[in-house]
């Protein structure tokens, strides 16, 4: 059994509700949810935006093949009304986002999917909610824990942004 982290956000129509709709998906296809963070509002990073997000960040318990579950999660977003990733390569307004945070100790670094997600720790969006249900997770590349990332994150800011593209 694998131990997997998914951030998901969402900053139109009902959030909540979008929210709640792909994490009932992901434990119906994906694996059971045994930790699930807070619902967090958070303000569009990467692009202007009048609509605030709901953001959380849930641990699922899974025996399925990890390409496999980045598959479903893309499906999943698409049968909640997300259309593209982003427009002509930027950021946009989307009614759910899932993105594949971490996977235990698993790294990937392939055109189609990228483990650990490799923004996650320069985002406080993902770092708080995260922080909530796995303070002492080892992220696999840097060797430090999410406590550790979040406290520098606090500390530094985030880097400033280039040209960040949606995952």
């Amino acid at each position: 059994m694998n131990h997997v982290y998914l951030a998901l956000g969402s900053n139109l129509g009902d959030k909540q509700k979008n929210i709640e709709e792909a994490l009932d998906k992901i434990e119906e296809r994906i694996g059971s949810i045994i930790s699930l963070s807070a619902f967090h509002l958070t303000i569009p990073l990467g692009f202007q935006s009048e609509n605030l997000f709901v953001n959380c960040v849930c641990e699922v318990v899974t025996d399925m093949n990890i390409y496999r579950l980045f598959a479903i999660t893309q499906q999943i977003e698409k049968e909640t009304g997300r259309a593209d990733k982003s427009k002509n390569g930027r950021y946009a307004d989307r009614t759910i986002d899932i993105d594949l945070i971490l996977a235990g100790n698993l790294v990937i670094d392939t055109p189609e999917l990228t483990v650990p997600h490799p923004r996650f720790h320069t985002r406080s969006f993902v770092l708080d909610p995260l922080f909530e249900i796995a303070p002492d997770l080892v992220h696999p590349l840097s060797g430090k824990t999410i406590r550790e990332l979040r406290e520098e994150l606090d500390r530094n800011g985030p880097p400033a942004l280039k040209d960040d593209h949606a995952v």
